[in-house]
C-alpha cells in the first residue's frame, strides 16, 4: 500500500470550489492543491478570493479565481466557462458557497429567505447546472455539497438556514438520481460547529466571548469540541476522489457525533 500523502489523489484533476475566501472553502482548496488538483476557485469577495488564490498556486498547482455571484445565472455560468476554457474539463464541483443568515419564521422577511435561499439552494443548483453537461459528455465527474448538521436537527432561531440546508441535502440525493446514468457522482458533506469566521460573526452577534461560545456549543458534539476546516475539507476530498468511487446520493456527518448525542 502507498503511504498517505505519497499518490496524489486528485493529481491533473480539475476541480471547481466555491467560496474559498475562508474556512471550509479556503482548506478545500489547499486539500485539493495538495493532491495535485488544477482549480477554478470562485468567491464573492475577490480579496479574499485572491489570499486563497495564492496559497494554492504557492504549492505548484495551476488555479484561477473568478470572482461572481453565484446566485446569479451570469456569474454561475462564468465558473464552467472559465474552467473549460482554461483546462478543458471539470472533474469535480464543490459547492460550499454559502449565506449565514439565521432566524425564526417570525424574525425572518422576505428579503432574508430569498438571500439565504438564493445563494445556498439557488446558487448550488445553478452552478451544478452549468457544470452537469461538461461532466455528461465526459461520462465522469464527482459533485460535492456542502450542506450542513442545520439540514438535518432542529436549531433554535435556524429557520431559515436550516431550511435552505435541507433542501441541499435533498436536492443532492435528486441530482444523484438523474446523473447516475452518467456516472457522474453526488454527495453531500453535513459539517457540525466548524470554527470559521462565520462562526466569529456569530460569536460577535451574540454578544459572547469565544470561551462562551465554545463552551456553550462544544459539549453539544461527542467529541466535546469543535472541528476544524480541515477536517470537513479531508472528507470533501474522500467523495471527490476516486476512492468513494462506488458512494453517491450519500450525507456524511462530520459533526463530531452531535446528532446522535
Amino acid at each position: 500500500m502507498i503511504p498517505y500523502g505519497i499518490a496524489m489523489r486528485l493529481k491533473d484533476k480539475v476541480a471547481i470550489i466555491t467560496g474559498v475566501g475562508a474556512g471550509i472553502g479556503a482548506a478545500v482548496a489547499v486539500r485539493f492543491a495538495e493532491e495535485g488538483a488544477k482549480l477554478l476557485l470562485n468567491d464573492i469577495h475577490e480579496a479574499n478570493g485572491l489570499r486563497t488564490l495564492e496559497q494554492v498556486r504557492g504549492l505548484g498547482v495551476p488555479a484561477h479565481l473568478v470572482a461572481a455571484d453565484i446566485a446569479t445565472e451570469e456569474g454561475a455560468r462564468s465558473l464552467s466557462e472559465r474552467a473549460v476554457a482554461e483546462f478543458g474539463r471539470i472533474d469535480i464541483l464543490v459547492n460550499n458557497a454559502a449565506d449565514f443568515t439565521q432566524k425564526n419564521v417570525e424574525e425572518a422577511t422576505l428579503a432574508d429567505w430569498h438571500k439565504v435561499f438564493g445563494v445556498n439552494v439557488f446558487g448550488t443548483a445553478l452552478v451544478s447546472k452549468f457544470a452537469i453537461p461538461v461532466m455528461k459528455a465526459q461520462r465522469r465527474g464527482s459533485i460535492v455539497n456542502i450542506a450542513s448538521m442545520s439540514g438535518i436537527i432542529a436549531q433554535e432561531n435556524f429557520t431559515t438556514y436550516s431550511a435552505s440546508k435541507g433542501a441541499e441535502i435533498t436536492m443532492t440525493r435528486c441530482m444523484a438520481k438523474d446523473l447516475a446514468p452518467f456516472n457522474v457522482r453526488v454527495n453531500s458533506v453535513c459539517p457540525g460547529c466548524i470554527l470559521t469566521s462565520a462562526s466569529i460573526r456569530e460569536i460577535e452577534r451574540l454578544g459572547m466571548t469565544f470561551e462562551q461560545w465554545r463552551d456553550k456549543v462544544a459539549p453539544g458534539h461527542m467529541l466535546n469540541r469543535l472541528g476544524d476546516p480541515v477536517e470537513a475539507a479531508n472528507a470533501v476530498l474522500f467523495l471527490a476522489s476516486d476512492e468513494a468511487s462506488f458512494i453517491t446520493a450519500e450525507q456524511l456527518m462530520v459533526d463530531g457525533g452531535y446528532i446522535w448525542q
